[in-house]
């Protein structure tokens, strides 16, 4: 087993965290909220620290999930920054949903430094980290991934090296604009089921043994139709990963007018106050 940190005990990563634990590994934990590391240790055993810098002190391998690209430059490379305590050959896995820039000048910095680098974002929400049933996207060197990937199994139902540094950033971006147009298409089906007069369950029982079928579909639209709108990713987050895509289809040429469209249907979701309700909120603005 390895001796392990994890920086950011948000919804994702105190689940996954936990899940390092039970599995046998040495975890020391950090959070920007000590009280939060607190909780974390009261509940799973091991140690908190109190700087990610504190934190990377002796371990092989440091996790983290933040929330942005600022976050991520400040627990690597900050005045407390992992990265100046890190032992020669040690790893940093990071889970957070970035850009491929600071992806690709993180690993820069790492292979500086002797260390290694891992952009390793996730899919699966906050059920998936709690399950530890996510997807992991990863971008770096083969040997860095090799080391880390049995420790990511922890908490991950599939995990892969999908190219070097930036790659599994880029791969969480087509994640992220597939889901977009997915909820957005499967939000139209239902209000114009509804409009039609149509029993809209009944509809998507029947649809959902076709090619409509989609995880969206599966898991979301009877609560959509409901109207609940509580479960796991927000639209705030949504809307600063979709800013990400946006961001870099701009530098590559990708044209995105479907994910543009869907970032603006997000930004209304959000003047109705609905920034911490979930993606499948798409319908709310249209039924309002």
């Amino acid at each position: 087993m390895a001796k392990v940190a994890f920086l950011g005990l948000g919804v994702m990563g105190y689940p996954m965290a936990g899940h390092l634990k039970a599995h046998g590994h040495e975890v020391t934990v950090y959070n920007r909220s000590a009280a939060k590391a607190a909780a974390w240790v009261a509940e799973h055993g091991g140690k908190s620290a109190a700087t990610p810098r504190a934190a990377a002190a002796g371990q092989e391998v440091i996790f983290a999930c933040v929330g942005n690209d600022d976050d991520l430059r400040t627990i690597t490379i900050g005045t407390d920054g992992a990265f100046g305590n890190m032992a020669a050959g040690a790893i940093f896995v990071d889970h957070t949903t970035a850009s491929a820039d600071v992806a690709r000048e993180l690993h820069a910095k790492a292979k500086e430094l002797g260390l290694g680098f891992v952009d390793a974002p996730v899919s699966g929400g906050q059920a998936g980290a709690q399950n530890g049933a996510l997807t992991v996207m990863c971008g770096g060197d083969a040997s860095d991934y090799a080391i880390a990937e049995p420790i990511i199994q922890a908490y991950a139902r599939s995990c892969r090296l999908l190219g070097g540094a930036g790659a599994g950033q880029l791969t969480k971006m087509v994640n992220q604009i597939c889901i977009a147009g997915l909820v957005q298409g499967l939000s139209e089906g239902l209000y114009f089921a509804t409009q039609a007069g149509l029993d809209a369950e009944a509809v998507i029982d029947v649809i959902s043994k076709g090619a409509a079928q989609s995880w969206q579909m599966d898991n979301r639209s009877k609560t959509m139709l409901a109207g609940k709108f509580d479960f796991g990713f927000a639209v705030d987050w949504m809307r600063k990963d979709l800013g990400i895509c946006l961001a870099e289809a701009r530098r590559n040429g990708a044209h995105l007018p479907v994910t543009a469209l869907v970032d603006q249907f997000y930004s209304e979701v959000q003047k109705m106050g609905g920034g911490r309700w979930d993606t499948s909120s798409l319908l709310a603005r249209m039924t309002k």
